[in-house]
């Protein structure tokens, strides 16, 4: 029975032992983890910060391609009048010809 108790109570050690090992990991674990977290919280800050500046820069950005792409339609809109307005000319004188090639027919045929 003392042999048992014994036996036990050095288990126990050993058990308590390896306890306080592990728990001083632990603690050095989160003493770790703490830094990091402040760390990590400095650096979210400093992204937020800068995501205002970030922000404004895209802002800026997308105002100047919209004030390029307004001036890509405008010239698009006066490029596709300028082709209508030359196609409707090409029309008129197709007609233009063909009355002539009519009256030069008219003509030949007269004489």
């Amino acid at each position: 029975c003392v042999q048992q108790t014994a036996w036990s109570l050095q288990l126990m050690t050993q058990r308590a032992l390896e306890a306080e090992s592990n728990v001083e990991k632990l603690e050095q674990m989160i003493f770790i983890l703490q830094g990091e977290l402040e760390s990590c919280k400095a650096e979210n800050e400093n992204l937020r910060e800068g995501q205002t500046t970030d922000l404004e820069t895209v802002k800026h950005n997308i105002d100047f391609a919209l004030q390029s792409l307004h001036k890509i339609i405008t010239g698009a809109n006066w490029s596709i009048r300028q082709l209508t307005s030359g196609t409707e000319s090409l029309q008129f004188i197709t007609e233009v010809l063909k009355s002539t090639g009519k009256i030069s027919e008219v003509e030949a045929e007269k004489e």
